[in-house]
């Protein structure tokens, strides 16, 4: 299922859906086959409009000046970048999110209740870790049980996670190259299909309007 977090958090230009590559969606009902029975995957955000990523990231760099003003900027930009991505449409770097490679996903029970993960989707927490549950202070047995559900079943089928985010994971993309040790990406930035820009690509050249007889 889809639960579009950032359009239902009210976010401006934040789309409605949960757009990805078509070999991502794919992987994804991978997947769901290889859930228990009773758990379902929740796709919480895919490809991201370039507007969403800047307003993001500003935001939690803005957060982040007011409460630790006495901070260098450069590296409040560092601290930033372990829970949002700077925007970029850079070839060699872009966003991930840009690409329709990278997902944020979580697991929901058979009835769509959200299930424990021990934070919350985009908590600014040490505990977002993926692997911070792990740690012997942690007792909530349930919120490890589902982490490693969910990573067990996302590596499997072959995604990528990034270590600061038990719900983040990639294929495709810079990260994922990156962490499998692949020489290039195989997607860079796109977008979803735009019927004004398809139709001047389209028309702007060509002969779809003949001159009259």
């Amino acid at each position: 299922m889809t639960y579009p977090f950032y359009a239902k958090m009210g976010i401006a230009n934040a789309i409605p859906e949960c757009f990805v590559r078509e070999t991502v969606f794919e992987k994804l009902h991978e997947v769901v086959s290889l859930l228990p029975k009773g758990t379902r995957l929740v796709v919480l955000d895919g490809w991201r409009p370039f507007s969403v990523q800047q307003y993001l990231f500003d935001t939690l760099i803005n957060i982040l000046k007011k409460s630790y003003p006495e901070c260098p900027e450069e590296y409040l930009h560092e601290k930033a970048k372990r829970l949002v991505s700077p925007p970029s449409t850079d070839v060699k770097s872009p966003s991930p999110h840009l690409t329709g490679g990278s997902i944020d996903v979580t697991l929901c029970d058979n009835i769509g209740r959200f299930i424990d993960m021990g934070t919350h989707f985009d908590e600014a927490s040490q505990d977002s870790w993926t692997d911070a549950l792990e740690a012997s202070r942690w007792e909530n047995t349930e919120a490890q049980r589902n982490r490693r559900i969910l990573f067990h079943a996302m590596t499997e089928a072959g995604f990528t996670n990034l270590p600061s985010e038990w719900w983040h994971y990639d294929f495709g993309n810079q990260l994922w190259a990156y962490r499998t040790g692949n020489t290039q990406a195989n997607y860079g930035v796109t977008r979803p299909r735009d019927i004004i820009r398809q139709w001047e690509s389209e028309i702007v050249g060509s002969d779809f309007i003949r001159p009259m007889p």
